[in-house]
């Protein structure tokens, strides 16, 4: 079998320093296995063991980490060489620190945790987080029973939790952390406060249309109250701002089609307000501009997921448990980290582009508007049978020159024509150089593309 290092893998030619750090980042991490005998290129070039090497190496691991890590060690033989396996498991514990310091394990490389990271991976090791904490000088009073009243009415609509009729809104809210030793949490200011602001001025959602040069501002709110108003009220600046189409559809009524599907922006914005790191003095952003829209939240991901794992089936990882418990109690999200893909699954059904998902001093969603709408198209110059041809390829995912000629009703030479002033335009590419097998498919799309 053959190894590469990895976030669960390192190769190391002797037992030093780097090794017992690469213990506690694999500790905080996912657990891994450290290859002494065994350079960085995974070339083996085996090790001396002496009788009390493993159980120095053992004592060292032991009494460099707190808490105490105890490794698995074994003796094995590659290539007809020794060479010693050092495991260790995730530890339920966090963070683990290496003398005074803990770290991280990132692709193949130990990271320094950041203080934020091990205050945050701490919480979650014993099932907390950071808005659970008591709010300095809140008390009752600074909570609206009117918006519990109506979040305890929600919660036993949906069903998530069964909450008696003559429980009082502070007895609720005790009975589920949000408020200890009568001190409002964070979570319970953000969600029923009446003036979450007073406390936490960054607790808000920024929104702006821009002009075409994205610099000039047509349209500007700063939305503030609780996060769940926020939420609606976000919305609400989104409808205003973005297009929408009805379409006949046979039914007695309408349908709305909107720039992007309604339930993947709303999705965007609940998560944002709900993962969001409230330590960093920014509010979340919402950038409308003419062929894209960006929600950008504070804070990188919470510590225990990467960008990749997002779209793969993965837990869900918490960065405010409190806000996070009561969007679930109303139905306003999964525990199960469906989030994202739920987002993709709108945007694909709508026959839109994929969302770009980045880190980038925050976390962002950018959704990408479908710019091959007959409207745009014809104002970008394309005729009526190149804009044929291009609805055609959004349904079929290709189209070749007969099919078009077809479509269109035209002879090969004027079809031709068409397709070349596609092709100059940027709009569509050829696959294939000449014969049977020619088709065209939109610019940059993979083969075998269906839609854009």
């Amino acid at each position: 079998m053959t190894l590469h290092e990895s976030d669960t893998v390192e190769f190391k030619e002797s037992f030093d320093r780097e090794a017992v750090v690469t213990t506690g980042a694999f500790a905080n991490t996912h657990g891994g296995t450290i290859f002494i005998g065994i350079a960085n290129n995974g070339n083996v070039i085996g090790t001396l063991i002496g009788t009390e090497s493993l159980k120095e190496w053992a004592n060292t691991i032991s009494q460099s980490t707190e808490p105490r890590l105890v490794p698995e060690i074994e003796e094995l033989s590659r290539e007809g060489k020794p060479v010693v396996a050092i495991h260790i498991k995730e530890n339920p514990l966090k963070p683990v620190s290496v003398r005074g310091r803990c770290y991280r394990r990132v692709g193949s490389s130990n990271r320094v945790m950041q203080p934020y990271e091990i205050a945050e991976m701490h919480e979650r090791a014993i099932g907390s987080s950071w808005d659970f904490t008591p709010v300095p000088h809140a008390t009752l009073t600074d909570l609206d029973m009117g918006k519990i009243t109506l979040y305890i009415k929600k919660a036993n609509e949906t069903g998530r939790r069964d909450i008696a009729s003559g429980e009082s809104p502070q007895d609720v809210l005790k009975k589920i952390g949000l408020v200890r030793d009568n001190v409002p949490t964070w979570a319970a200011v953000m969600l029923f406060g009446k003036n979450p602001q007073q406390f936490l001025s960054q607790a808000s959602i920024h929104c702006g249309l821009f002009g075409p040069d994205e610099i000039s501002v047509l349209d500007d709110r700063m939305v503030q109250g609780t996060v769940i108003d926020q939420v609606n009220d976000a919305m609400e600046f989104i409808r205003k701002n973005i297009r929408v189409a009805f379409v006949m559809t046979g039914e007695p009524e309408r349908k709305q089609v909107w720039d992007y599907p309604v339930e993947a922006l709303r999705e965007a914005v609940i998560n944002a307000v709900c993962h969001r790191d409230y330590t960093i003095s920014s509010s979340v952003e919402i950038r409308i501009m003419e062929d894209s829209l960006k929600v950008w939240s504070p804070g990188r991901l919470a510590s225990g997921i990467t960008l990749p794992e997002l779209f793969a089936p993965h837990s869900s990882v918490l960065r405010n448990k409190g806000i996070a418990q009561i969007f679930y109690d109303i139905a306003w999200i999964e525990r199960w980290g469906s989030g994202i893909q739920k987002i993709r699954t709108a945007c694909s059904d709508a026959k839109l582009p994929e969302p770009v998902f980045q880190e980038d001093q925050g976390f962002s969603v950018i959704f990408k508007k479908d710019i091959f709408n007959a409207e745009y198209l014809g104002q970008q110059g394309l005729n009526d049978r190149q804009i044929k041809a291009v609805a055609y390829i959004k349904e079929h995912g290709k189209i070749t020159n007969s099919e078009f000629q077809i479509l269109a009703s035209i002879k090969k030479r004027q079809a031709t024509k068409d397709i070349n002033d596609l092709e100059e335009r940027q709009v569509i590419s050829r696959v294939g150089k000449t014969g049977k097998g020619t088709h065209y498919i939109f610019k940059g799309a993979p083969k075998g593309h269906k839609g854009q």
